[in-house]
């Protein structure tokens, strides 16, 4: 298993070593750490309790139209005979701009034990719903004799006989792996396989193009038991342009964090996240640009709500333990 960890580490940090820009269509996620399955489907059904999750982030809070995701999932374990498995279904709605995305997926994982963790494999499917509101596109219609009404760029729909938007929708899917021990993950993902095209119009359309994910993360148990470190890293591309995150958290009695991160897109992140009751968990983020968006906008924010539970058998304790430090 040292082969595998010094490989995985090593593929990072490869991939943390080269220049370059986000990736063009997936939303960015400062809690990429505790929202796994939303880029990894081999994630899903972690550790041995449901799990019900949520999210919203505003990008470039300032600047009119910037991006507003909302993320939703419910994701469980189960047990079929001696095997383990992991299936959930997430939700994603992305607003930038005029254009804004509904998504829908079913997630599957299947779970088995090797060397001292969990090596799961997973895929997703569902569908992608890219909608334009060209009602709210401003012609400028009247000012002066270089302005006209329409344009054959701006999307209608399909038939061209309406007006107030312009929508299509693809076939979608994801396939991933995850492992998971006492003190490290790591997992490689790529998301849009099937490189979903949407037709807004009869001359309009736009292409989804794969997206790969690598991540992983340490817990570091400090000599003073009540403090840990949570070092972790996402690298994010399209092939086409590249993002790389990397987030040192610290956790105070398994109950309070706290952490700064890094983005290559030029970005600090200050992040905070708390246990608040049995299986509630809390977190939030501020992004602050780090480039000369810094003149435009007050930052990004980034909620998020986690809870797990379990009814499929009897608790014998009270006390809650994380997907993560079981």
């Amino acid at each position: 298993m040292r082969v595998v960890k010094r490989s995985i580490v090593l593929l990072v940090t490869l991939l943390c070593g080269v220049v370059g820009m986000r990736a063009q269509y997936d939303a960015q996620i400062g809690q990429y750490m505790w929202m796994q399955p939303s880029y990894n489907p081999a994630a899903v059904g972690e550790g041995d309790l449901m799990r019900v999750y949520g999210s919203h982030r505003m990008d470039f809070t300032g600047i009119k139209d910037a991006p507003m995701t909302t993320v939703f999932s419910f994701s469980s374990p189960f047990v079929i005979g001696k095997t383990s498995h992991g299936a959930g279904v997430r939700f994603v709605n992305d607003r930038f701009g005029l254009f804004s995305n509904q998504s829908l997926y079913l997630e599957y994982a299947y779970k088995f034990r090797l060397g001292s963790g969990i090596l799961s494999v997973g895929a997703d499917l569902g569908f992608m719903n890219l909608s334009f509101a060209n009602d709210s596109v401003d012609f400028a219609e009247g000012q002066d004799d270089y302005h006209q009404g329409s344009d054959d760029a701006v999307p209608n729909t399909a038939s061209g006989n309406n007006e107030k938007g312009a929508s299509g929708m693809g076939f979608d899917m994801g396939v991933g792996v995850y492992y998971s021990a006492s003190s490290w993950w790591a997992g490689v993902s790529y998301g849009h396989l099937t490189n979903p095209t949407l037709e807004l119009s009869d001359r309009t359309d736009h292409t989804v193009f794969g997206t790969m994910y690598v991540a992983g993360g340490y817990n570091w148990q400090l000599k003073n038991r009540d403090w840990m470190l949570l070092p972790s890293a996402m690298v994010m591309t399209d092939f086409r342009g590249w993002d790389v995150n990397v987030t040192m958290l610290a956790q105070v009695q398994k109950r309070y964090r706290f952490g700064l991160g890094y983005r290559l897109a030029g970005s600090v992140n200050i992040l905070f996240g708390v246990d608040i009751v049995n299986g509630l968990q809390v977190g939030y983020t501020y992004e602050l640009p780090a480039n000369s968006l810094i003149r435009e906008s007050y930052g990004s924010h980034e909620l998020y709500l986690s809870y797990g539970f379990n009814i499929l058998k009897p608790k014998h304790t009270n006390k809650y333990k994380s997907v993560r430090y079981l």
